[in-house]
């Protein structure tokens, strides 16, 4: 059974990379459902506001620390646990499926944005097996999900930001049978070409987030203050534990 930690009430999984591949790869061998959360402190901050969010993230089987502010509050706690980027955790995926024959469905991102990811995992991945793929544009989770199912998918990539991709997932999660699903944000538009991923000494020190607001300055507004917000309310998560 995987180690469990708390950041203001919300479960994370404590587990290496590496393990995390594993405990995927054989909820995908077995014909497990298992929903994949990239969690990080803009999560957090919005489930607080949002109790149906916050019992999707209560009930997902895997909850990956993404954002380098999940493991500074690991750490105020401490917990030494190792961010696991939702862009590397899906290069991973994509591999694991190439390499295995797992059946891949990409929703989400701009209609030229999902098409182009296509092609460049068709190209750079002969053997990935690429069953369905949908931009984020549509207004029925339903058809979608039924689409999903047809196609005989069982590793799912949503590409529609939170809590939209969560809530999405957690529908497919319970209308179908023997699917991984994870939530990518932005991912698409990354391993697609059209976003650069952070230069080598932004991701050494957790600080993806600095380069992409500066490259998307319209970030500003959801990063701040959410950050130094969950930062505080995580210190004073500590303070509360060691004062009882």
């Amino acid at each position: 059974m995987m180690k469990l930690a708390y950041v203001q009430g919300f479960k994370i999984n404590l587990l290496k990379y590496n393990d995390a591949l594993d405990f995927v790869k054989t909820s995908l061998d077995n014909g497990e459902n298992l929903q994949i959360v990239t969690i990080n402190p803009e999560f957090i901050e919005a489930a607080k506001q949002n109790p149906e969010f916050a019992n999707v993230l209560k009930y997902a089987e895997l909850v990956i620390p993404d954002g380098v502010g999940i493991k500074i509050a690991l750490k105020f706690k401490g917990i030494k646990q190792e961010q696991i980027r939702g862009v590397d955790f899906a290069q991973s995926l994509i591999e694991l499926a190439a390499n295995n024959g797992y059946k891949l469905a990409l929703i989400g991102a701009k209609p030229e944005i999902n098409q182009k990811l296509v092609e460049i995992l068709k190209e750079k991945y002969p053997a990935l097996n690429i069953v369905y793929h949908h931009d984020g544009y549509f207004k029925d989770d339903a058809q979608i999900i039924d689409d999903i199912k047809n196609s005989g998918a069982n590793l799912v990539f949503t590409a529609l930001g939170a809590p939209k991709q969560e809530f999405f997932n957690a529908k497919l999660k319970t209308a179908a049978s023997g699917i991984v699903s994870i939530g990518l944000g932005g991912t698409f538009d990354v391993l697609s070409g059209n976003v650069k991923l952070a230069p080598p000494i932004y991701r050494k020190l957790g600080l993806e987030w600095l380069y992409r607001t500066i490259k998307q300055p319209e970030r500003f507004k959801r990063i701040f203050p959410t950050l130094p917000l969950f930062l505080f309310h995580s210190i004073m998560d500590v303070v509360r534990v060691e004062n009882k």
